[in-house]
């Protein structure tokens, strides 16, 4: 399932949302690979009414169709910048994304497990389209809001992502961190 190029990532509609959900698309047959969904508990769906989300921890489980879990998303209490694990199937950290704090339309410096620069993601000014760039300055990747319609655009916060690959990059070794990094600038960036 994470050895696509291109994803369309679909959030869920709620009134009063108090977890994340998205579809994760196969980007040209329109087919379910997977869901993702935010694990919280009665407190912290009490706490997502009076505190700001961004404030908020979250853990977003990517599941595939038999429900088997295929990424952890996860980060703790926040209050200038998130810092944003992205586990495996295992546990095991892939990587981390690390918010960095004045930034125009969003930008986050994405670490390697053992701590080391490797990437980062740069959103442009309105902060719809954002560049996975590696440490060399190669493009390797971008992840674009897509309009989804005035009603639902005025009237809800769920949004549409579009996660896509350069030709040139193995979908396999960067795929996982480029499909976390969608769900990435959604709870971090979107969630209000």
């Amino acid at each position: 399932m994470l050895d696509r190029r291109t994803y369309f990532i679909k959030e869920h509609i709620g009134t009063f949302k108090l977890h994340e959900a998205y579809d994760i698309l196969d980007a040209e047959s329109g087919g379910i690979l997977a869901t993702a969904r935010e694990e919280a508990s009665f407190l912290k769906k009490l706490l997502k009414l009076a505190v700001n989300k961004r404030m908020l921890p979250f853990t977003v489980h990517l599941r595939d169709g038999s429900g088997e879990v295929l990424l952890t998303i996860t980060r703790g209490f926040t209050i200038l910048r998130s810092r944003v694990e992205v586990l495996d199937a295992d546990g095991q950290v892939l990587g981390t994304f690390k918010q960095k704090l004045l930034s125009i339309g969003g930008k986050f410096d994405i670490l390697s497990p053992d701590n080391v620069l490797i990437a980062q993601l740069k959103g442009n000014l309105i902060g719809w389209d954002f560049k996975f760039v590696a440490a060399s300055g190669k493009e390797l990747g971008s992840v674009t809001k897509k309009w989804s319609g005035i009603g639902r655009e005025l009237f809800t916060s769920a949004d549409n992502y579009v996660v896509a690959m350069s030709d040139d990059v193995d979908p396999v070794a960067t795929g996982p961190v480029l499909l976390a990094a969608a769900l990435c600038i959604d709870m971090v960036l979107k969630e209000k």
